[in-house]
Protein backbone atom coordinates (compact mmCIF):
# COMPACT_ATOMS: atom_id res chain seq x y z
CA UNK A 1 0.00 0.00 0.00
CA UNK A 2 1.40 3.86 -0.92
CA UNK A 3 1.06 6.29 1.79
CA UNK A 4 1.60 9.78 0.95
CA UNK A 5 1.24 13.10 3.04
CA UNK A 6 -0.46 15.97 2.12
CA UNK A 7 -1.82 19.13 3.54
CA UNK A 8 -5.17 18.76 5.03
CA UNK A 9 -6.65 21.87 2.55
CA UNK A 10 -5.53 19.64 -0.34
CA UNK A 11 -7.97 16.03 0.34
CA UNK A 12 -10.54 15.72 -1.65
CA UNK A 13 -14.39 15.95 -0.75
CA UNK A 14 -15.54 13.08 0.55
CA UNK A 15 -11.83 11.04 0.80
CA UNK A 16 -10.75 10.39 4.20
CA UNK A 17 -7.78 10.48 5.75
CA UNK A 18 -5.42 10.23 9.28
CA UNK A 19 -3.65 13.28 10.78
CA UNK A 20 -0.12 12.53 10.92
CA UNK A 21 1.31 15.77 11.95
CA UNK A 22 0.69 19.50 13.00
CA UNK A 23 2.81 21.93 11.77
CA UNK A 24 2.54 24.91 13.48
CA UNK A 25 3.32 25.25 17.26
CA UNK A 26 1.91 28.02 20.24
CA UNK A 27 -2.23 29.06 20.26
CA UNK A 28 -2.90 27.59 16.97
CA UNK A 29 -1.28 24.29 17.77
CA UNK A 30 -3.33 24.25 21.37
CA UNK A 31 -6.40 25.05 19.26
CA UNK A 32 -6.02 21.69 16.96
CA UNK A 33 -5.12 19.40 20.29
CA UNK A 34 -8.41 20.70 21.54
CA UNK A 35 -10.20 19.67 19.14
CA UNK A 36 -9.08 16.01 18.90
CA UNK A 37 -6.36 16.44 15.92
CA UNK A 38 -3.86 14.39 17.20
CA UNK A 39 -1.72 11.88 15.50
CA UNK A 40 -4.21 8.92 13.92
CA UNK A 41 -7.18 11.02 14.04
CA UNK A 42 -9.39 10.48 11.10
CA UNK A 43 -10.79 13.38 9.23
CA UNK A 44 -13.22 13.44 6.10
CA UNK A 45 -14.23 16.90 4.18
CA UNK A 46 -17.81 17.00 4.06
CA UNK A 47 -18.78 20.61 2.68
CA UNK A 48 -17.25 23.72 0.94
CA UNK A 49 -18.63 27.44 1.56
CA UNK A 50 -19.39 29.03 -2.09
CA UNK A 51 -15.93 30.83 -1.73
CA UNK A 52 -13.86 27.39 -0.68
CA UNK A 53 -13.16 28.83 2.66
CA UNK A 54 -14.03 27.39 4.84
CA UNK A 55 -14.02 23.94 4.61
CA UNK A 56 -16.69 21.79 7.17
CA UNK A 57 -14.71 18.72 8.44
CA UNK A 58 -16.30 15.50 10.07
CA UNK A 59 -13.28 14.98 13.41
CA UNK A 60 -14.24 12.82 16.15
CA UNK A 61 -17.85 12.79 15.01
CA UNK A 62 -18.39 16.51 15.29
CA UNK A 63 -18.57 19.21 12.26
CA UNK A 64 -15.91 21.52 12.60
CA UNK A 65 -15.33 24.43 9.87
CA UNK A 66 -11.58 25.15 9.37
CA UNK A 67 -10.29 27.67 7.41
CA UNK A 68 -7.59 27.09 4.44
CA UNK A 69 -4.82 29.27 6.71
CA UNK A 70 -5.77 26.29 9.30
CA UNK A 71 -5.97 23.29 7.27
CA UNK A 72 -2.88 23.73 5.62
CA UNK A 73 -0.98 23.16 8.56
CA UNK A 74 -2.22 20.12 9.24
CA UNK A 75 -0.63 17.17 7.70
CA UNK A 76 -2.69 13.69 6.50
CA UNK A 77 -1.87 10.42 5.90
CA UNK A 78 -3.51 9.22 2.71
CA UNK A 79 -3.58 6.00 1.45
Amino acid sequence: MNISQIPLNQLPIGKRASVAALTTDGATRRRMLDLGLVGGTEIEPLYESPSGNPVAYLIRGAVIALRSDISSKIMVSVS
